[in-house]
């Protein structure tokens, strides 16, 4: 990875069921000139006492405002998020491209169809064993913690309550950005296919790009370096190790 003179904040939104600490651990590594700003909805990690959000206007104007006020002395703003976290990072690109100084360079949603493609099936309402069952048959992946049952539930309602935002999301039908718009899969992805993922080119009226990476729906767990690395690679101009 190469050094690079402008300041990049990189903004990553989680996916359902998931935490900051997955980026979080990016700062030390990502080179010179870019900054990780990992947003944290409530119920999670150290905000686990606090009730998680069930819509997406909630947890993107929260976001909004944590992430402002962290943009002072960056050049760029890029925003990231995987799967529900694609349409999270959707949605605040839209308000930061409204209300922020600095000015939004790109959007790289990962893991996710385009934001008019609603959920086929509701589950919100399954007990735990089924909700899990569904849960992992949609996403190909369940954090083995969930499998504990004395960690259920602690886990569990930010789970219940990120599926049931993704079930409530309906984007608006003239939503579109102007800032260049990337999405990212694993090309070994059997539940998020190439032509939903270029659903996204809908989503801009600058520059879209699909980009193929090794790995499944949940490549970005199996190597979260490979994902950092990417993004770098992206953000910098270069060739991404890659299908493109």
């Amino acid at each position: 990875m190469t050094r690079t003179s402008t300041t990049t904040a990189l903004v990553c939104l989680p996916f359902a069921g998931g935490g900051a600490a997955f980026f979080r651990q990016w700062a030390a590594t990502v080179p010179a000139g870019f900054t990780v700003l990992a947003v944290q909805p409530p119920g999670r990690e150290e905000r686990f006492v606090e009730s998680p959000h069930t819509e997406v206007a909630a947890v993107v104007d929260e976001a909004c405002g944590w992430v402002l006020p962290r943009l002072d002395g960056a050049d760029r703003v890029v925003l990231f998020g995987h799967s529900l976290g694609a349409l999270l990072a959707f949605e605040l690109a839209r308000e930061l491209s409204r209300r922020s100084p600095v000015p939004l360079a790109r959007l790289v949603v990962s893991g996710a169809p385009g934001p008019w493609q609603p959920r086929a099936d509701g589950i919100t309402g399954l007990n735990d064993d089924e909700f899990l069952a569904r849960v992992e048959g949609l996403v190909g992946y369940v954090h083995e913690a969930l499998r504990m049952e004395e960690m259920r539930e602690v886990l569990l309602p930010v789970l219940r309550a990120d599926v049931q935002m993704r079930e409530n999301y309906q984007a608006e039908p003239d939503a579109r950005l102007d800032v260049p718009v990337t999405a990212l899969r694993g090309r070994d992805d059997d539940l998020v296919d190439a032509a939903s993922c270029r659903q996204w080119s809908a989503a801009t009226t600058a520059e879209f790009r699909l980009v193929e990476v090794d790995g499944g729906h949940m490549y970005l767990a199996e190597r979260p370096d490979l994902l950092r690395d990417a993004l770098v690679e992206l953000l910098d101009d270069r060739p991404v190790r890659g299908v493109e």
